[in-house]
């Protein structure tokens, strides 16, 4: 089914891949790049720790992507081998976690929805048993509370009031989802559990953490994620009104607080045109009228100046416009439509609920907050 030149390409990508999430790891583990001089310094002994975070992570998105090409397999779908994207950015001094991700290319056409919906919920369901043992391993096999000072030795000065820019340390703050929070509060010895500024150096935890932010972004209702695809599989008839629906509330949580009526008047004459401009962008490629598109934007960029006005503290997660870009411009919010109709069985609509279950017990609003 695959050539051997097939097979060495994405072995290759896999391995570079876990090279660089072990670089990225190793960053995150000790705080610093470890391409600098001195005590964190890139040296074999690091490199094996931050395998500590690679292997987990990098074998997470594995399994998910296995999930869907043995699932294609099965329903004789042509597809590729896992593409695994490295991503690096320590030699720019930037943070990274090594890698952007994994995809796997259908190359048959696929005129059924049952097939469509075992694909696509296979990945997410795969990534998120093992993620769950990674997390689990994690919080029962934390250190003792003083290894963060083998990181951070200068906790212990009593004068120490907080890194700065200027000390190349990576400063971040994970946000909490639910699965998250009740496996901290029901496996973690609070003794030793790290508060969410330091979990990024406890690899396990990290690697489980990124695993659940994935799988929430690829179980969103919308288009043709995973998610769209369980969507289209239960509700075939409102797939786009609801992709369309969670799109725009998506939006909606991610822009709140760019148009702010407090900002000096200046400052709103260029971000609100630019802003509704950029709106206008991402919804460009819906297939509903102009009229409604800008019906949809004009409300959201109405409602959000409001809300801000009488909650002047209200913020969204900016963050997320990116991939709401992505999702607008170049996945789009429809679904493939398919000639294919039959009911769909028991334990397929059991299984789909469940992974709107997982998404909802896994989508983090505000993941990665940079102080």
């Amino acid at each position: 089914m695959y050539t051997t030149k097939q097979y060495l390409i994405h072995i290759l990508l896999l391995l570079i891949t876990i090279l660089t999430a072990t670089l990225a790891g190793g960053e995150w583990l000790f705080g610093k790049s470890i391409l600098a001089d001195g005590e964190h310094a890139l040296t074999w002994e690091y490199f094996l720790k931050s395998l500590h975070f690679s292997i987990p992570f990098i074998g997470i998105l594995f399994v998910h992507e296995m999930g869907h090409l043995l699932t294609s397999i099965r329903h004789k779908v042509r597809s590729s081998l896992p593409f695994f994207i490295p991503g690096w950015l320590g030699f720019l001094g930037a943070p990274s976690i090594g890698t952007f991700g994994a995809i796997i290319h259908m190359k048959s056409f696929v005129n059924s929805r049952r097939k469509f919906f075992d694909i696509g919920v296979a990945g997410p369901l795969a990534g998120f048993i093992v993620a769950i043992f990674v997390l689990w391993y994690g919080f029962t096999h934390l250190p003792d509370a003083d290894y963060i000072y083998e990181i951070h030795p200068e906790y212990l000065d009593p004068e120490f009031k907080g890194h700065t820019e200027e000390d190349g340390y990576i400063t971040l703050r994970l946000g909490y989802n639910l699965l998250f929070y009740l496996m901290e509060k029901g496996l973690a010895d609070p003794e030793k559990m790290p508060n969410m500024y330091e979990v990024i150096h406890f690899p396990y935890l990290f690697a489980g953490y990124l695993a659940l932010f994935f799988t929430a972004l690829n179980l969103l209702p919308i288009g043709q994620l995973d998610g769209g695809h369980v969507i289209f599989g239960l509700f075939p008839k409102h797939h786009k009104t609801i992709s369309l629906v969670f799109f725009t509330a998506f939006v909606f949580y991610a822009g709140l607080g760019i148009i702010n009526p407090f900002h000096d008047i200046n400052r709103l004459l260029i971000s609100i045109p630019l802003y509704i401009g950029f709106l206008y962008i991402i919804y460009r490629r819906t297939s509903i009228p102009n009229e409604t598109k800008w019906a949809i934007i004009l409300l959201i960029a109405a409602a959000q100046y409001a809300l801000v006005y009488i909650w002047p503290n209200l913020d969204g997660y900016t963050g997320w416009l990116l991939f709401a870009f992505l999702l607008g411009r170049v996945m789009g919010l429809e679904h493939p439509e398919v000639t294919g109709t039959r009911e769909m069985n028991g334990s397929r609509k059991v299984l789909g609920w469940l992974a709107i279950l997982i998404f909802l017990i896994c989508f983090t609003p505000q993941p990665f907050i940079f102080d």
